[in-house]
């Protein structure tokens, strides 16, 4: 279960995680010191560097699991430069020793340059990398290991092809594995603003209209489906031998019921998203919401038309002259059957702007149009995403924004390949760990005493 102050500033615990709170934790936190002092025992010290470590290495795995994963076996590679060993044979190493070649030491150096370690104690959470969850973290297709362990349990991870619903699977070399790409994209996009509904109080008259325009939108179309379902009723009870002409067919407006929803919808979510919207605009579409409701209304009467609605839908939504909504009112135009406006004026219209531009100024406009258009195109609106679109990452992600050697990642599929175990350098570990060596250490004893 999650702790209750997951991301606590008082008591700061470092986690596998891109929130803000954990990288202000990450930015204070202080080198721990308590295995310099000499009033702590050394069990004390172990104690405590195992827990600071277990707080951000798999957190959500159980200790007698991973007790179980736990290796006294640390890997290591030797750097080799491939020019100096394609050049060489290592004869010239040994050349000279015994016989006065070999050149002595400067003595007259007072500090002897320190030479670069191996850290070893940082390779004690290695076997937790090689599990699928935080492997899908460490390829950036998660913001949390916790995150990550909830793609793998919904089945939104394949492994070599297939679904892997068990997020403590252990990877081998040259396992592939692969998210959904929606998912990812609501992982490490930014989020959706909170509506105004979900807030306790109402802020300004503003909230006050909008959920006014909401209410009498839903009332209208519950008063377009009640009329329908009378009309109905009235039909199956209504005898047939008494019956002098049978009654006109009835026109089929869920269409234009479909439509005048969808437009009221698209309107609700310029006004939550668009923050460029000034107060007269903002005015027009909370009142272009709340006429729709009783032209929804209207929909279920028996006397009406699709024409007619439409007709006063394209007058609606012509009387709102507003940047923002301008697809809107294309589909509104051209759903109503209303005339386009034509080639020529837009084209004189273009010549009007451009009139002062010079001809590398207008081809250089034209370009970037067309740039625009192109990532328009792949990255569309869609409010019907969970994400914000289009789609941009989300606040605070470029500090944690790595991926580890170990690791091969395409985000254009969102896959990636386990190519090998995690394995420590001269001079670097490939575990990345917010905790010094001497830290690590202290763990890596207390493990190594438990086993």
């Amino acid at each position: 279960m999650k702790p209750r102050r997951y991301h606590g500033l008082k008591r700061p615990k470092l986690r596998q995680s891109w929130n803000k709170y954990n990288l202000y934790n990450l930015f204070r936190a202080l080198r721990p010191q308590f295995h310099l002092r000499n009033d702590t025992t050394f069990f004390q010290q172990k104690w405590k560097a195992k827990g600071l470590l277990r707080d951000y290495h798999g957190e959500h795995v159980v200790e007698r699991k991973w007790v179980r994963m736990f290796s006294r076996r640390l890997l290591s590679v030797a750097n080799m430069d491939t020019r100096y060993m394609a050049k060489h044979d290592g004869s010239e190493l040994a050349a000279g020793r015994g016989s006065g070649q070999d050149r002595p030491p400067n003595w007259s150096v007072e500090a002897t340059p320190q030479r670069a370690m191996t850290p070893y104690m940082l390779m004690t959470f290695a076997p937790m990398e090689r599990r699928l969850d935080i492997a899908v973290f460490r390829a950036m297709f998660a913001s949390s290991t916790r995150q990550a362990r909830q793609f793998c349990v919904h089945g939104a991870v394949k492994v070599n092809g297939k679904v892997m619903p068990y997020p403590a699977y252990r990877l081998n070399p040259g396992d592939m594995f692969q998210v959904d790409p929606d998912r990812v994209l609501y992982a490490t996009g930014a989020p959706k603003k909170v509506g105004k509904s979900g807030s306790s109080k109402k802020s300004s008259s503003g909230d006050r209209e909008e959920d006014d325009a909401e209410a009498a939108l839903e009332e209208g179309e519950a008063a377009a489906e009640e009329p329908s379902e009378a009309a109905e009723a009235a039909a199956e009870e209504q005898d047939p031998e008494t019956t002098d002409a049978a009654d006109p067919a009835k026109a089929d407006m869920k269409p234009t019921r479909k439509q005048i929803q969808e437009l009221a919808a698209r309107a609700k979510s310029i006004l939550a998203d668009n923050e460029t919207l000034g107060v007269g605009q903002k005015r027009k579409l909370r009142q272009f919401v709340k006429d729709a409701r009783p032209l929804l209304s209207r929909t279920g009467l028996p006397g009406a038309t699709p024409g007619e609605i439409a007709d006063e839908l394209a007058t609606m939504v012509a009387g709102l002259n507003l940047s923002e909504s301008s697809s809107s009112t294309e589909e509104a135009s051209s759903s109503s059957s209303s005339p386009p406006a034509s080639s020529s004026s837009a084209a004189s219209s273009y010549d009007e702007l451009t009139s002062d531009l010079s001809e590398s100024e207008r081809k250089k406009l034209e370009r970037r149009m067309a740039e625009y258009l192109r990532e328009e195109e792949e990255n569309p609106w869609d409010p019907s995403k969970p994400y914000l679109t289009p789609w941009r990452p989300r606040p605070y992600m470029s500090p944690f924004a790595f991926i580890p050697k170990y690791l091969e990642v395409n985000h254009n599929v969102c896959a990636a390949v386990y190519l090998r175990h995690p394995v420590a350098r001269l001079g670097s570990a490939e575990v990345p760990t917010p905790f010094p060596v001497a830290i690590n250490q202290l763990a890596f004893n207390w493990y190594l005493r438990r086993r």
